[in-house]
């Protein structure tokens, strides 16, 4: 496999544009995050306790609004979704309407996700922050994907991005709630105060 070593803070990805499915299948399981996004690999290692702690807090919040009001279901990382161009992403959470999965009997098969989910969150840590801030924007924006977070703890807010353009390859509108704001989902009946998903960590380690 040949791959190019960027700094630290961006992470791994391979060289040439040569990576579909067939070949992520064949990849070992070794505790490592592969995804592929236009034929390329990237790839991550295990996040931070931090990190951790973040997704925690988001799944806590999005299991008593989206779960069990029949809204939908989450799901959380690792978990391989794919839509077009992505062969598989595995965002930090996933959230999949109830409806999409009664209209499409295949969304779920053999323990992936297929198809575009409703909402994809990214928490920022510093090896995939120029991935998630660039490379996956545009891919879930030129899939569809509705509605994109994008968790940033070192500045403890969350930019939601929102009306994909699948031509541009960019979402036309992006808000930024800070630590002090109630984060209102456009889409889904969700609202997550802020400071709640960064309070209370025991290490607060990127």
């Amino acid at each position: 496999m040949a791959i190019t070593s960027y700094p630290p803070q961006i992470g791994l990805r391979s060289h040439d544009a040569i990576w579909d499915r067939a070949r992520w299948e064949r990849l070992p399981a070794d505790g490592n995050r592969y995804e592929v996004i236009d034929g390329y690999l990237y790839m991550s290692t295990a996040p931070s306790l931090f990190h951790q702690w973040i997704i925690q807090e988001l799944y806590a919040s999005f299991r008593k609004q989206i779960n069990e009001t029949g809204t939908g279901l989450t799901f959380l990382a690792p978990i391989g979704v794919f839509m077009p161009g992505c062969d598989p992403v595995q965002p930090d959470v996933v959230v999949m309407r109830a409806s999409d999965a009664q209209s499409d009997a295949h969304v779920y098969q053999k323990g992936r996700i297929e198809g575009v989910p409703a909402l994809l969150v990214e928490v920022l840590s510093p090896s995939n922050a120029g991935v998630d801030l660039g490379i996956k924007r545009g891919a879930y924006a030129r899939a569809g994907v509705p509605e994109y977070w994008i968790v940033r703890p070192a500045t403890r807010d969350v930019l939601v991005c929102t009306h994909p353009d699948t031509s541009l390859g960019d979402y036309g509108d992006s808000h930024v709630f800070g630590p002090h704001d109630e984060l209102v989902s456009p889409t889904l009946p969700v609202r997550v105060p802020v400071a709640s998903l960064f309070a209370g960590a025991p290490d607060a380690t990127p």
